[in-house]
């Protein structure tokens, strides 16, 4: 019998070597490098393997009848919204987020609305025994949906178990590191048993167009655990975002092939499990302290939803060599930009000030059109001037003091609009669209203007 050959996998990457190494070279990551065996034997080698000959494939032009993707709506309108109007059927999903974040919450809840709804849903969890799932059904209020659930990890037993009624309309298996399957000699968890056992579920799902939903770990950085190419499997890719000290949740599209990404639905975590929140501009900013210097409210965009969001900064004198800079829910790194343009271009000096900034309401912001409004939170507490409370900022800084134009200024107009405020600081560039919003909208072509007006204003403020 022939030796079965070995093989070194990355348990981070996937990257695969001949050898042990105790930092992947791929990834950089250390001990992440695990033994495993390869699938050999007798006969097991490529060249032993049998070939069949390949069927001919149509080859069609790119005209010609095109079809909406069959969708399910769960009648959730948060997560419909972030799934590009509903589940589509044939579909795979990946749903990843830290533990306690509520992802079996929200799914066991998606479950029994469709089940509800008439469709036929199986919900398999490979980490909690059926009792532990009644129990969170029985909490939610849900223990009278039509849902089938069962506890198993053999992708062998979930499949025979399957095939032995008609295909389900939803197919939800909680967590993907738990399935294991016989076809490979791999612990389960490893990154082999993953994307074998994901690449089975995902070829069934595909055969009997049921929608598929994966749970998937994360790691201490927030990415999904396991190889990135079952990612690149599926067609959608979710992460469930939030703060335990928070109860809003943030269901955000990061891939999806049948809508928009960077699209995000808005939860909040109550007793009674996971409740849609149809006004999250609102929410952010119910508690708001109008008259506070550092506090500016940033007309932002995710995804096509415009949502006005609180930005915090606090500027304080410092007794170190080094003004310490820290940064919640925003980028650190784009913070020392605004402060080094604010400095160079302005005249504005934080040299000798700690700068604390934060994102209010626990949310993650990656937009570069929130410059404007950091800019402005971080002048009105350095000068100790509150800024009005009825005016929204938003607008790219570029590294010459310009303020650049951001997408969708209308939206965000509009958004503010409905919400009372009656004053935006823009890009003027985003000025050209005069049908925009009821605003009075004040376009500026850079920073130093509008910290002249802010200067201005304040001067006012002193002689009153």
């Amino acid at each position: 019998m022939a030796r079965r050959s070995l093989q070194f996998v990355c348990q981070s990457c996937g990257a695969v070597t001949g050898k042990w190494t105790g930092r992947c070279e791929s990834c950089g990551e250390w001990n992440t490098i695990v033994e495993e065996q390869t699938g050999g034997g007798v006969g097991g080698g490529p060249g032993k393997a049998p070939r069949s000959k390949g069927r001919v494939v149509p080859l069609v032009g790119l005209s010609g009848e095109t079809q909406e993707a069959p969708r399910i709506q769960s009648k959730m309108a948060e997560l419909d919204r972030v799934t590009g109007g509903g589940f589509v059927r044939g579909s795979a999903l990946l749903v990843g987020g830290d533990p306690g974040i509520g992802k079996s919450t929200l799914l066991i809840q998606a479950a029994a609305a469709l089940a509800n709804l008439g469709y036929p849903t199986v919900y398999i969890s490979g980490e909690e025994a059926v009792g532990q799932v009644r129990l969170r059904a029985e909490r939610l209020g849900l223990s009278g949906a039509p849902v089938a659930l069962a506890a198993e990890t053999s992708v062998e037993d979930i499949l025979a178990t399957l095939e032995t009624g008609p295909p389900p309309a939803l197919l939800i298996l909680d967590s993907i590191q738990t399935l294991w399957t016989d076809q490979v000699d791999s612990p389960p968890g490893t990154v082999t048993q993953v994307r074998a056992s994901a690449q089975a579920m995902v070829r069934y799902a595909k055969k009997n167009g049921t929608t598929l939903v994966l749970v998937g770990h994360v790691t201490k950085d927030g990415q999904i655990a396991g190889p990135r190419v079952v990612e690149h499997m599926v067609d959608a890719v979710l992460y469930f975002e939030g703060d335990g000290a928070h109860q809003y949740r943030i269901l955000r599209s990061v891939k999806n092939r049948f809508g928009a990404t960077d699209e995000i639905g808005v939860f909040e975590m109550t007793g009674r499990g996971l409740e849609e929140v149809a006004n999250p501009s609102a929410l952010f900013l119910g508690d708001r302290t109008t008259n506070a210097p550092g506090s500016a409210v940033f007309a932002g965009l995710e995804g096509s939803r415009p949502l006005l969001i609180e930005i915090q900064a606090l500027v304080a004198q410092s007794s170190l060599g080094t003004p310490r800079r820290a940064v919640i829910g925003w980028d650190s790194a784009r913070l020392s930009m605004i402060l080094a343009v604010l400095e160079a271009r302005c005249g504005v000096r934080f040299s000798q000030h700690d700068v604390y900034l934060n994102v209010a309401g626990g949310l993650k912001i990656n937009e570069p059109g929130a410059d404007l409004a950091v800019a402005a939170a971080l002048v009105s507490s350095l000068s100790g001037l509150a800024l009005p409370a009825n005016c929204v900022y938003f607008g790219e800084i570029s590294l010459s003091g310009a303020i650049r134009p951001v997408a969708q200024a209308p939206a965000r107009l509009k958004e503010a609009r409905k919400l009372g405020f009656e004053q935006a600081f823009c890009p003027l560039g985003n000025l050209k669209d005069r049908s925009a919003t009821e605003l009075s909208a004040i376009g500026l072509p850079e920073l130093g203007d509008f910290i002249a007006k802010l200067s201005a204003r304040a001067g006012a403020s002193a002689q009153d």
